[in-house]
């Protein structure tokens, strides 16, 4: 029946090595946090299926390394991307500052329809540690981050104690839904194909 739509939405989880991507993805999709620090090498992806009212969704999260030399993964890994999750760490300057480059690299290589309404969220993690007393960026800070990009959603979460993940993810997840269904009616109002003689929008045709 169409009232159980079936959606898959691939979702890219990107910021620096060590910010705690797959963390906040085994919480989500697992329920599980490890201690141990493994490094991504490349990329790697989960899957978890929700509901959102009346449409089944499969979320394919998708992690990649931090480290700079992997970022050549670019188009592929990229490419069909509904929706963008950039992770900061709280706990680390460093971390907040390259967001900008996080993001400019996602629009770069992933080449949304339209980069200003494209599903992006920002979340803070790690806010556990140590009671918030070695916190370096405040949420003000990152709030006025997502405000300047034309106002991201903004959570703040611990992996370790599971907090805010699940909202977290929800919430981009409603987030590419709506967007998806908003592309769903444009297309659905597209006229007939013109010849590609006369020139159209420019830009790649693959």
């Amino acid at each position: 029946m169409s009232s159980r739509r079936r959606t898959l939405l691939k979702v890219i989880v990107l910021g620096d090595s060590g910010v705690g991507k797959t963390s906040l993805m085994n919480q989500y999709v697992h329920k599980k946090f490890s201690q141990q620090y493994k490094a991504t090498i490349g990329a790697d992806f989960v899957t978890k299926e929700i509901q959102i009212e009346d449409r089944l969704v499969t979320l394919q999260i998708w992690d990649t390394a931090g480290q700079e030399r992997f970022q050549s993964l670019g188009v592929a890994f990229y490419r069909g991307a509904d929706c963008c999750i950039l992770v900061y760490d709280v706990n680390v300057r460093k971390s907040f500052d390259t967001l900008d480059n996080w993001h400019e690299e996602f629009l770069n290589q992933a080449s949304p329809t339209d980069p200003k309404t494209f599903p992006f969220i920002l979340l803070g993690n790690k806010v556990d540690i140590d009671g918030g007393n070695s916190r370096v960026v405040s949420a003000k800070k990152a709030m006025e981050w997502c405000a300047s990009k034309g106002n991201f959603p903004y959570f703040e979460t611990s992996a370790k104690e599971d907090y805010n993940v699940d909202a977290a993810f929800l919430h981009i997840a409603k987030l590419a839904l709506a967007n998806d269904h908003e592309q769903d009616i444009y297309f659905q109002n597209i006229p007939d194909p013109v010849p590609e003689s006369d020139g159209g929008r420019g830009g790649c045709a693959c």
